[in-house]
């Protein structure tokens, strides 16, 4: 039984049996639960069809949000690209706009999956299926490349944190965008230690990244974040996949997002007391919404 303690516990046993960490994984969450690997595969997949139902729910022009803080950017950036307005190239245009439609879903009061929570759900879906669809990558893989994901979580979540509320944003964004580059390495034909350098150079990159939602809500800045959550997975996973290594180890890398979420003060973890939460416009938004600001 694996004991996600580190992932390189991953890599090693991967390694070792010369497989991908997703076999690994799934193999042992099967012995886990008493269940075959086919049933725990089947679970997975339908968590893959409710991510990309999430998607379209959201790509409408009046969808907003009860607060009203929220809806409508995914569809905005949709029509923009359809109609050549477009810097990033059609396969990042198509990651931006899942990434937006889901965590917009979300806010919606949408069906999702917590990728590895509701506030970063966007990111880990965005990546993932645009490049199946773009790079013509089988189901089977697609969702294989999930398990790595959930592994990669695991394994933070046991270390450091995945909640806002503990750790800061770079325990939700940070946590989401290092399991979508490992898992986007694996899906693209890369190795364990490839998918781990991946896994490192996406966390290290927001280390320090705050929690500060607008009123108190999983909406300002938490879907833009999903956007550039999904944009650092993919860069992450190019440098990985290019040879080029994190000369910290990942294990060491997710050690010190825990240090310095330990060190951010009550305000910049998830409560909207600071932040953009604190700016004036975010109080008189706050003021709008619920009769009150959250200015002490």
């Amino acid at each position: 039984m694996l004991r996600y303690d580190s992932v390189e516990e991953l890599v090693q046993a991967a390694e070792k049996r010369k497989t991908n960490i997703s076999d690994i994984v799934l193999e042992d969450q099967a012995q886990e639960m008493d269940r075959s690997v086919d049933d725990i595969y089947e679970q997975m997949e339908n968590n893959a069809k409710v991510m990309r139902e999430a998607i379209d729910g959201a790509l409408q022009p009046n969808i907003k949000s009860a607060s009203g803080l929220s809806g409508g950017d995914a569809y905005k950036l949709h029509r923009a690209i359809e109609q050549g307005k477009s810097l990033g190239g059609g396969l990042m245009d198509k990651v931006l706009v899942k990434a937006l439609a889901i965590a917009e879903s979300n806010a919606c009061m949408g069906r999702i999956v917590a990728a590895p929570t509701a506030g970063s759900c966007g990111i880990l879906p965005a990546v993932l299926l645009t490049f199946q669809e773009e790079k013509n990558v089988s189901q089977t893989k697609m969702v294989m490349s999930l398990f790595t994901a959930a592994a990669i979580g695991m394994v933070i979540a046991k270390r450091a944190s995945i909640s806002g509320a503990e750790g800061g944003c770079q325990a939700e964004c940070g946590s989401a965008a290092a399991m979508a580059a490992a898992a986007l390495v694996e899906m693209m034909g890369g190795s364990p230690r490839m998918a781990s350098h991946a896994c490192a150079i996406a966390l290290k990159s927001v280390l320090g990244l705050v929690c500060d939602p607008v009123a108190g809500l999983v909406e300002i800045p938490c879907i833009k974040r999903n956007a550039m959550g999904a944009s650092n997975a993919i860069v992450a996973a190019q440098l990985a996949m290019a040879g080029i290594e994190s000369l910290i180890p990942v294990d060491e890398v997710i050690d010190a997002m825990k240090e310095v979420g330990d060190l951010l003060v009550p305000s910049l973890r998830e409560t909207g007391e600071g932040g953009l939460a604190a700016t004036p416009k975010a109080r008189e938004l706050a003021k709008k919404i619920f009769g009150h600001n959250n200015k002490k």
